[in-house]
């Protein structure tokens, strides 16, 4: 079956992305003459992640993408010979040669919701299929919710930007928690192939190292810079910002001598590069004594050509408290110099920060308008895994049930469908879990449930009835087209937008319901007394 032929494929896991014992148990499969046997197994968890009462689903379209592309290579299908004993019969290899998911069926929340994906085909390919697309939905699902989580405390109006590639878990890692943390509600990423491959909007300034480059004895080869209207004659930007210099540091009581001149350089020369983006970092000598007054001195020059700077950047210091000043000495050099559109230049901080540190620069009045997080989305501090597993349920058309002396490592077995049943303001009930035999749920009608964790079942009369789990694969081919990353991220913020504020409480929120139709809370009961299914 032939890859996607989009940029994104060149992206996708490759199929010895996997646990050795994947191949040994295929192996096995096929010597007991089983490997086409029809089996269905599905992903999910068990927990919320970060002490949360929500997850997102992520990741769909890495998987749809893997299952496409799935093909063993003869030097795929050669390393594993040399891993596997050496009287192994060479016609399971030529088995593994011709392998493909076109047997393969997907059902799946779509991308974005609140989340248990399942997969069925051939016994053998979809156990191969476990663990690269348990790595697949598992750090995506991660990173979309810490996303979200981030999106919650920051509010609607604050804009933020993932910049962790360089603290990420590798290229991979990287372009996963990029992808991600868009689709769980930040507007962008400083990550450019993750804007090549997967169309997240980019963003970036510049660093230190620009600016502590420059002496400010470099001569520009070209420091002239036309009127933004193109009509008017050429100015010398170096000496108009000399010029305005002096009228900054006059209102803000400074000697002209104290902005740095290499800084007062770096900036200059970055305006002349991007005269309609001029950004300044400030914080690399001081703030207030050098890079806000040289900031002011290039964004006043530029105006006067009819440029108007864009923003800031802070990545050092008590941020809130400087934004504030920054925007106070932003209003007065406004006033000061007749320039309205100065004092809402926008303010971008940066510098480790944490739920606990954006919860403090999310606060009304902070004058904080883009924050930039890296670490603590891309890593995901709280808690690194989302520890996902993949279960078989049924095979052959027969449930199949994990028993253990651990109840939470107990499976529910069968074939199922799931529904979210909803109140009449549109608000989910609860999610109900049933045999896919079963006739779906209807509005208004009351159904006894079994809520997981309760000791007995209770009734619900649901407003609305949605269903959960979509066909995205059927028998290896795409039965829809996928969304776009925009598209998922939209729905993800409409999926939130939807779930009760006791639930999206960060602390100690109220845990979201899971039930089970009577006819699987028997068969549950059944295979636990190990009676037959």
């Amino acid at each position: 079956m032939a890859a996607e032929q989009d940029p994104e494929a060149r992206a996708a896991a490759r199929p010895l992305l996997t646990d050795l014992y994947q191949a040994t148990m295929a192996l096995g499969y096929w010597r007991a003459g089983r490997a086409q046997e029809q089996a269905e197994f599905e992903l999910f968890f068990r927990g919320c992640p970060f002490g949360g009462a929500f997850a997102l689903a992520a990741g769909l379209r890495d998987c749809v993408r893997f299952l496409r592309a799935f093909r063993l290579q003869d030097a795929d299908v050669q390393f594993l010979a040399s891993m596997l004993p050496s009287d192994t019969d060479p016609a399971f290899f030529e088995h593994l040669r011709a392998l493909d998911c076109s047997d393969v069926t997907v059902r799946a929340l779509p991308e974005g919701s609140l989340a248990f994906p399942g997969v069925c085909g051939p016994l053998l390919v979809v156990q191969l299929l476990e663990t690269p697309l348990l790595c697949l939905v598992s750090y995506a699902s991660l990173i979309a919710t810490n996303a979200a989580r981030l999106r919650l405390i920051a509010g609607p109006k604050k804009r933020l930007l993932e910049m962790g590639l360089r603290r990420a878990q590798g290229p991979d890692g990287g372009l996963t928690a990029s992808t991600y943390s868009y689709l769980g509600g930040f507007d962008g990423s400083s990550n450019v192939l993750a804007g090549q491959l997967r169309g997240v909007p980019l963003a970036g300034t510049l660093a230190h190292s620009f600016i502590t480059s420059f002496l400010g004895t470099e001569v520009p080869p070209n420091p002239m810079l036309a009127p933004a209207a193109s009509q008017g004659p050429v100015v010398d930007l170096a000496a108009c910002v000399e010029a305005w210099l002096g009228r900054v540091c006059a209102h803000l009581g400074l000697g002209v001598q104290e902005p740095h001149r290499g800084e007062r350089a770096a900036f200059v020369a970055y305006a002349l590069a991007f005269p309609q983006a001029f950004q300044g970092l400030l914080d690399t000598y001081s703030v207030q004594r050098s890079g806000l007054p040289n900031f002011l001195a290039v964004a006043l020059a530029l105006g006067e050509l009819g440029y108007r700077a864009v923003g800031v950047r802070l990545d050092s210091g008590d941020l809130l408290q400087q934004a504030q000043e920054i925007r106070r000495v932003f209003r007065s050099i406004s006033a000061q110099f007749q320039m309205p559109w100065l004092e809402s230049v926008s303010i971008t901080v940066s510098n480790n920060i944490d739920e606990e540190e954006l919860t403090r620069l999310a606060q009304e009045g902070s004058e904080v308008n883009v924050i930039g997080i890296g670490t603590n989305v891309v890593t995901c501090p709280r808690q690194p895994s989302l520890g996902c597993v993949y279960k078989l349920v049924s095979v052959g058309g027969q449930p199949r049930m994990k028993l253990t002396e651990d109840p939470e490592k107990q499976t529910l077995p069968g074939s199922k469908a799931a529904f979210r049943l909803l109140g009449a303001d549109g608000s989910p009930l609860l999610d109900l879990l049933q045999l896919a035999e079963e006739a779906p749920p209807q509005a208004g009608q009351e159904l006894r449930v079994w809520p997981r964790g309760a000791q007995g079942a209770c009734t619900v009369r649901p407003a609305h009835v949605e269903p959960l789990l979509r066909l995205w694969v059927q028998q290896g081919q795409l039965c829809e087209p996928l969304p776009s990353l925009a598209e998922s991220r939209a729905f993800a913020q409409l999926s939130l937008s939807r779930l009760s504020p006791e639930h999206k409480r960060l602390e100690q929120p109220a845990l979201y319901r899971v039930a089970l139709s009577d006819k699987l809370q028997a068969l549950v009961a059944r295979l636990r007394a190990g009676g037959s299914s």
